[in-house]
């Protein structure tokens, strides 16, 4: 891309433009989109849009997961694993194209991140299953960010729940990945879990904090 030029750029208004997730979901549900889009970017707002890369290469934006809609209504719902990723490899970002084939493969498994902080299901553990537990660990990560206070002092009943939940999924998800569990409470994108948390989570498991470290 080439620069403009310092005359052009003070001919022109410039306004930032940021897309809204809520606003996007809710033109999305009018206008069709498929549901497993609508559903991952509710869970995963974040990944509704990315910059653009300084390579040649697809990267997430409104735009493109219309695109993705549309190619996954024209496959029908026989698509297979193998065209999912090709398509969402050809219009996603990468990080995201492999997060979304995992939440896909996740619905067809009938995992849920819901029912796993409940108890009524295990992280998948199946060599197999590894893409599906790496997004169902990011959508758990993404959860305790949005949920869990800064000062543990704030903590509700509901909160203190969740907060010991955690930590006994944390453990067993060491046991099947050491590596998901890390990046689980590691520091991403600069979200970062609250201090008091992570410092209990690698006391009660002190292989986690070879990466805190």
């Amino acid at each position: 891309m080439k620069p403009m030029s310092s005359a052009l750029v003070n001919r022109m208004f410039h306004v930032e433009l940021i897309a809204s997730h809520r606003d996007w979901l809710d033109w999305a549900g009018q206008n069709g989109i498929h549901p497993y889009i609508i559903e991952y970017i509710g869970l995963r707002p974040d990944h509704l849009w990315r910059q653009p890369p300084k390579t040649e290469e697809p990267f997430s934006t409104p735009r493109s997961w219309h695109m993705l809609s549309d190619a996954i209504y024209s496959y029908g719902d026989n698509i297979t694993e193998k065209q999912l990723e090709i398509l969402a490899s050809g219009c996603l970002s990468p990080q995201h194209a492999t997060q979304f084939r995992a939440f896909v493969k996740q619905i067809r498994n009938r995992y849920a991140l819901s029912a796993i902080i409940s108890g009524e299901q295990r992280w998948p553990n199946a060599p197999g299953d590894r893409d599906a537990l790496y997004f169902l660990a990011q959508s758990f990560r993404a959860r305790l960010i949005k949920e869990l206070p800064p000062d543990k002092n704030n903590l509700s009943g509901t909160v203190q729940e969740l907060t010991f939940r955690a930590k006994a999924l944390i453990r067993d998800l060491a046991n099947i990945s050491l590596e998901i569990a890390q990046m689980t409470v590691s520091a991403e994108d600069n979200a970062v879990l609250p201090d008091w948390f992570v410092v209990e989570v690698i006391r009660d498991l002190p292989r986690l904090a070879a990466k805190k470290s």
